[in-house]
């Protein structure tokens, strides 16, 4: 069993809508209506930096990132995917895997930053971008879950 810590958010909770957990990592979709398809890969026990894990754990985890980017690129055809590692709010091990769209609302900024683009005033180019990634969610959670358990077997 991995350490856990019990002030940890991630060590506690999946993080967000559980799509796949193996013994080592877990894949969770992150609720955001404004980037649909946002995934997190989570490293199950409480470790804070990549150099905490071993070269073996190191690999599996970044795998674990560069399928569920694969995938989103696949299934759901972002203009860019941005892929993060802060850990300064929640000092355990995840990568933020984020797809963009030229035009959203924070776009080029990351997510993080002040909006571009405020709540509402969306332009219906960007409204119907994000109902055609939405529709597209089942499939793209689907050939995620497949994908994830293709790479134990690897």
């Amino acid at each position: 069993m991995s350490a856990r810590d019990p002030d940890c958010p991630l060590c506690q909770e999946d993080g967000g809508t559980l799509l796949w957990r193996g013994p080592h990592l877990r894949v969770i979709e992150v609720n955001d209506p404004d980037y649909p398809g946002f995934t997190r890969v989570i490293w199950n026990g409480h470790l804070a930096e990549m150099t905490s894990l071993s070269a073996h754990g190191r690999e599996l985890l970044m795998k674990a990132v560069y399928v569920v980017e694969e995938t989103q690129q696949a299934i759901l055809s972002p203009d860019k995917i941005n892929l993060a590692s802060l850990g300064n709010m929640v000092p355990h091990l995840h990568w933020h895997v984020i797809p963009r769209w030229r035009g959203d609302r924070h776009f080029p900024d990351p997510i993080w930053a002040p909006a571009r683009i405020a709540k509402g005033a969306e332009p219906a180019e960007l409204k119907g971008r994000l109902a055609r990634t939405q529709a597209q969610l089942p499939r793209y959670r689907d050939r995620l879950v497949e994908a994830m358990n293709a790479l134990l077997w690897h």
